[in-house]
């Protein structure tokens, strides 16, 4: 009987050891959260079809315009309204990247953005584009705060979501990123993943942001593969409670797609956008 009792014992002392460990593991700040389930409305709260022919619609899209680098020493100028560099043709958005000089850059090219057009606290993004190819090329799908809350500094203080980043060296892989004060790539700090994706450059994809509460979720066509996991209530590490604006550019060069060179015989090279929908998250 000895023999049998302390294994019984010793097995009734790990089964009691693990419940009070899941018992304080449940009273941890953010472990409801985290095993929360959300859901987004079916029906979008703003989107863009992009139908007809002409220039972006201007209740929904503004322009950023400017030459300066843009912070990673980027080669274009972006243009505002400029059948050339960003128009609606047959269906899709055209946002195009061309080689010639203007002001004192060498190519031309345009960022569009939602701000004060459409900004929103959480939800789901669902961009299906083409994006360009090239060495040289670098587009993006992305997000930035709507306003400056925290810090001093604009970014990375306040935060960016890059729901889809490419550069035309390495063709067939996408990345997903976020950046924060405490995690952003200038400090060796970054947080994101990449997937390799065969079709990259040759066909429509659809760019995916889950953005909750308690976690930012990247995919490609419903195939996760990166998930940002709220672990702190510091804006440092978490800023991503506050509205956020759409971004889309095709960059010329730059810290990043510039890395290789340019092929100059790639121009013109054109991200394509055949929809944008964004989806509320319901509410509890």
């Amino acid at each position: 009987m000895k023999f049998v009792l302390i294994p019984i014992i010793s097995i009734g002392l790990v089964f009691i050891l693990a419940c009070q460990k899941k018992d304080n593991y449940l009273e941890t700040p953010f472990f409801n959260e985290m095993v929360s389930h959300y859901e987004f409305e079916i029906r979008p709260v703003w989107q863009d079809e992009f139908d007809g022919n002409g220039l972006p619609d201007a209740t929904k899209w503004g322009y950023e315009v400017g030459g300066s680098g843009w912070g990673n020493n980027e080669l274009q100028y972006y243009t505002k309204a400029e059948a050339k560099n960003a128009r609606v043709e047959n269906g899709k958005l055209i946002i195009e990247a061309h080689k010639e000089r203007f002001n004192s850059n060498e190519y031309t090219s345009a960022r569009l953005t939602t701000k004060k057009k459409g900004d929103w606290l959480y939800g789901k993004i669902v961009v299906r584009a083409k994006i360009p190819q090239g060495l040289g090329t670098w587009p993006a799908i992305w997000m930035l705060a709507t306003d400056q809350t925290y810090g001093a500094a604009y970014w990375p203080d306040n935060g960016e979501i890059d729901i889809m980043e490419h550069v035309g060296f390495d063709p067939k892989r996408i990345h997903g990123n976020i950046h924060t004060k405490a995690y952003n790539h200038s400090i060796g700090t970054n947080k994101g993943n990449n997937l390799i994706i065969p079709t990259a450059i040759s066909d429509f994809h659809d760019y995916i942001v889950e953005w909750t509460p308690t976690f930012i979720k990247i995919s490609v066509d419903d195939k996760n593969y990166f998930t940002f996991q709220k672990d702190s209530n510091e804006w440092q590490k978490w800023p991503f409670d506050k509205p956020f604006f759409l971004l889309l550019n095709t960059a010329v060069g730059g810290n990043w797609g510039g890395q290789k060179g340019i092929d100059n015989n790639i121009f013109p090279q054109r991200m394509e956008v055949d929809y944008v929908r964004v989806y509320a998250l319901k509410k509890n």
